[in-house]
């Protein structure tokens, strides 16, 4: 395990309405590309309660980022999590981190069932896994708050904090600290081509348009300076910076209980924990 200060821990809140927009980032069967694999993020929902992880950073004690992480390469075989299936994207990535951090923080590995992300996804959604009806996929900030107040597979976050758009520094203190940035990406119809996610050469117009395909959740799990590596459909997968920057749509640093030091209750150096549970307590 790469050797890193106890993670800063991001703020979370008190779970937001739920949304009674149209799952636009979820497209329709009748139109639905053919592809092996499924979606599921809805649009991004903006509320103000959500913590901001530029809060939390002590610049003077936060060490730098190394140029290059990798979080990904001790699990054994990520899960498809059914994502295969319905577009429980957003529950799938969470198990995908699960995975993650009990390989790489207080083992044993455990690997959530598909059973158990079907469930949570469920729970939040009106999914119906006897007959199919309401697959339409999830919030990503309903995801997060549920994970936090009720668990997925039995595991409870502690909280999360909203990175910047496009702030690389940002994406790498989020990996750097808490080995992760889960985020949603409006995938174009280009994507389903390609080996390393980019922007394809004719820009992000037609089916490069942000969106085209839809709405996806994956964390980051690991960066160089050429690229980014996320988790998705039981693989990772390699995208440039240029198309994180061009279509990802939200974004957040996921602090789980394997990367605070209950004996000190400490997180990190450099990421100020002690606010954020002062913060929580008022949410």
């Amino acid at each position: 395990m790469p050797r890193i200060h106890p993670p800063r821990t991001p703020k979370s809140h008190s779970p937001a309405p739920v949304t009674t927009a149209a799952p636009a980032s979820v497209l329709p069967r009748s139109v639905r590309p053919p592809f092996p694999y499924r979606l599921g993020k809805r649009h991004p929902r903006l509320d103000p309660r959500t913590l901001q992880f530029a809060a939390y950073l002590k610049p003077a004690k936060l060490a730098a980022a190394p140029v290059a992480l990798d979080y990904s390469s001790k699990v054994a075989a990520w899960g498809m999590m059914a994502n295969d299936r319905i577009g429980d994207c957003t529950f799938a990535a969470a198990g995908h981190l699960i995975e993650q951090w009990t390989t790489y923080g207080q083992g044993p590995e455990v690997v959530p069932s598909d059973k158990q992300i079907v469930a949570a996804y469920a729970a939040i959604t009106g999914y119906d896994p006897v007959t199919g009806a309401h697959d339409d996929g999830a919030v990503e900030l309903d995801v997060l708050n549920y994970w936090r107040t009720k668990g997925i597979a039995r595991n409870k976050i502690f909280g999360y904090a909203a990175v910047e758009l496009q702030n690389h520094s940002q994406v790498q203190d989020s990996v750097f600290l808490f080995s992760n940035c889960y985020i949603g990406i409006a995938l174009p119809l280009s994507a389903q081509s390609q080996t390393v996610w980019s922007v394809p050469p004719g820009g992000p117009t037609g089916d490069g348009a942000p969106g085209s395909w839809g709405g996806h959740a994956v964390p980051i799990v690991g960066y160089t300076a050429r690229d980014l590596t996320v988790v998705t459909w039981g693989a990772t997968k390699q995208m440039t910076w240029q198309f994180l920057d061009t279509y990802c749509d939200e974004a957040y640093a996921v602090l789980g209980p394997q990367w605070i030091n209950r004996a000190t209750n400490t997180a990190p150096s450099g990421f100020d924990l002690a606010a954020l549970e002062a913060d929580l307590k008022q949410i």
